[in-house]
């Protein structure tokens, strides 16, 4: 099967780091293209339980901050696919659903395949955290592959 645009998703962990290995190694074989994508959340604006508002310059600096972390995750990404020959663009979505970004990104750029990682956890764990990759394998109309 041949890949024309694969949809790697990352947190910038060292797992994620296994799906964008995968990912290129995909596009590389297939002569496909990557679209590398980090969701950023956006910063809460309400009040903490015990805690003070943070003013919306504070709030824009913090989302900035965080978007420039992501863009740099993904210009690293950007480095490996010139390396491998495997044209990358890098994508960072600013979202606080980050399964329904992954699926929306998918859609917008075309592609043919999402490659993500799944941190496995089970129980109290996963109820708390809940599970951004099952969401996106329950709701996706494009395949996944899912790495562990």
């Amino acid at each position: 099967m041949s890949y024309r645009r694969i949809l790697i998703a990352t947190d910038g962990s060292d797992l994620s780091g296994k799906a964008v290995d995968h990912g290129l190694s995909l596009a590389r074989i297939s002569g496909g293209r990557v679209v590398a994508l980090k969701v950023v959340p956006r910063y809460p604006r309400s009040y903490f339980e015990g805690g003070s508002p943070v003013d919306a310059a504070e709030a824009r600096r913090i989302e900035s901050q965080w978007a420039a972390g992501a863009q740099a995750l993904l210009d690293g990404i950007r480095q490996l696919g010139d390396a491998q020959g495997v044209k990358v663009k890098p994508v960072v979505a600013k979202s606080d659903l980050v399964a329904e970004a992954i699926i929306a990104a998918a859609a917008k750029h075309d592609c043919d395949l999402i490659v993500m990682a799944s941190h496995g956890r089970k129980g109290v764990k996963r109820l708390l955290l809940g599970s951004e990759t099952q969401h996106v394998l329950t709701h996706s109309t494009v395949p996944v592959l899912v790495l562990r």
